[in-house]
């Protein structure tokens, strides 16, 4: 299980990356996106989630979890969801100033044609 996990995590970091250096604004968000996706479930991971367990210590419960991890990837998809709505809105501005959604500024050859 393990081990399909860190797959998943690396499969998501790649295509995160991959997207992100892309040259338009709309594989980068979805990049972006990618890697919010891969850092939250890293997190979920690393905090040894229990499943039935509560996440307070109780004298009564035979354990407890760690409340710290869902605190935190919580918080990351609250960032995560307003980063994205930023970025996409810039970028929608971006495209209205200049005409086209590259991000490095360079033109392609058939926006050039036009």
């Amino acid at each position: 299980m393990e081990a399909l996990i860190a797959l998943i995590v690396g499969v998501l970091t790649a295509c995160g990356v991959f997207l992100a250096l892309r040259g338009q604004t709309f594989p980068v968000v979805l990049g972006l996106t990618f890697l919010s996706y891969a850092v939250n479930l890293f997190l979920f991971v690393m905090g040894r989630l229990a499943i039935g367990v509560p996440p307070v210590i109780n004298a009564a419960a035979q354990g407890y979890t760690d409340p710290l991890p869902q605190a935190l990837v919580l918080t990351a998809i609250v960032i995560s969801f307003g980063m994205t709505a930023f970025v996409i809105v810039l970028a929608l501005k971006a495209r209205a100033e200049l005409g086209n959604d590259h991000v490095d500024g360079l033109h392609s050859e058939e926006d050039a044609a036009r």
